[in-house]
């Protein structure tokens, strides 16, 4: 894996971990889906302008486009709603659990879906990087216990599921279509169930246009989704899905330093242990791609 690949993977982390402030920031001034569906909608509409104005060539085949149809269900639709909803019901330490469970998962469907390969070390490394989430995050599930913790646990088993299943999606079209277009697509299609769901169930005249619900909405569009989800797609032109998808552990990680410098929150000796087995887990993954590479 280049420094240049690893660079942009460690970017988009980064920019991940950044929503979870940005969201529950905005969150004060809109409804929740509605919110969703204005980040969605602003992140599509930028990738695509972009990809007109670089004359970039438009996705075509039926098959493309019912992909692009998952990715957008998947990733935007239910990603974007179990990530907005999911605050109201759980700890932020029992969502980090369930929502790190994405890699194995993305993992084990890119090995009978894609055809990747995993050696036992790759495999060590995953187990071992999700033991560092637990280690992490696990002063904050007793946190868990309150009412409506199951309805929580359910939006954010859909938001890691749709995911899943849209990066091993993106996974079987990155290099066939350009990622502008595809990115910017899959947004557009994952914004209709969203739109609809806020137009049924939300009073959109409740928006408050402040200046911090405008700066969240605009950091969450427009770096948050257009350019992360960018990064992305063009790792996965790159990289096996296995290799790329094990940096998702470094999340909560980014998330926890922005919490320390931009909050004065500190890291306890049990968090910086849980770091310290997430990074020794994206070693042995991406350990184990050497060695099959030489081996092949």
């Amino acid at each position: 894996m280049s420094p240049t690949t690893i660079t942009k993977i460690v970017l988009a982390m980064l920019l991940w971990a950044a929503c979870f402030p940005l969201i529950t920031a905005g969150l004060q001034y809109s409804p929740h889906l509605t919110f969703a569906t204005l980040r969605a909608i602003l992140a599509a509409a930028t990738l695509v302008f972009v990809a007109v104005w670089l004359q970039r060539p438009f996705p075509r085949g039926w098959r493309t486009w019912v992909t692009l149809g998952v990715v957008g269900l998947g990733a935007t639709s239910l990603g974007f709603l179990g990530m907005f909803h999911a605050a109201e019901f759980v700890s932020p330490g029992l969502a980090t659990v369930i929502a790190n469970a994405q890699p194995l998962l993305a993992t084990m469907l890119g090995v009978a879906w894609l055809g990747e390969r995993l050696a036992r070390v790759g495999w060590g490394g995953l187990l071992i990087g999700f033991a560092g989430i637990l280690v992490i995050a696990l002063p904050q599930l007793g946190d868990g216990a309150r009412d409506g913790t199951a309805i929580g646990f359910a939006y954010i088993v859909l938001a890691a599921v749709g995911v899943t299943v849209s990066n091993v999606a993106i996974k079987s079209i990155a290099g066939q279509v350009d990622g502008l277009f595809a990115m910017g697509f899959q947004m557009l299609i994952g914004s209709v169930p969203l739109a609809v769901a806020a137009l049924l169930l939300e009073d959109q005249t409740a928006i408050q246009w402040t200046s911090v619900f405008v700066m969240s909405l605009l950091g969450l569009a427009l770096f948050g989704s257009a350019l992360v989800y960018w990064l992305w797609f063009s790792v996965l032109e790159e990289v096996e899905l296995n290799r790329a998808i094990v940096f998702s552990f470094l999340v909560p990680i980014f998330g926890l330093t922005i919490g320390a410098v931009f909050f004065g929150e500190r890291l306890s000796v049990m968090q910086l242990s849980g770091i310290l087995l997430v990074i020794a887990g994206i070693v042995f993954v991406n350990l184990s791609g050497r060695i099959q590479s030489q081996h092949s």
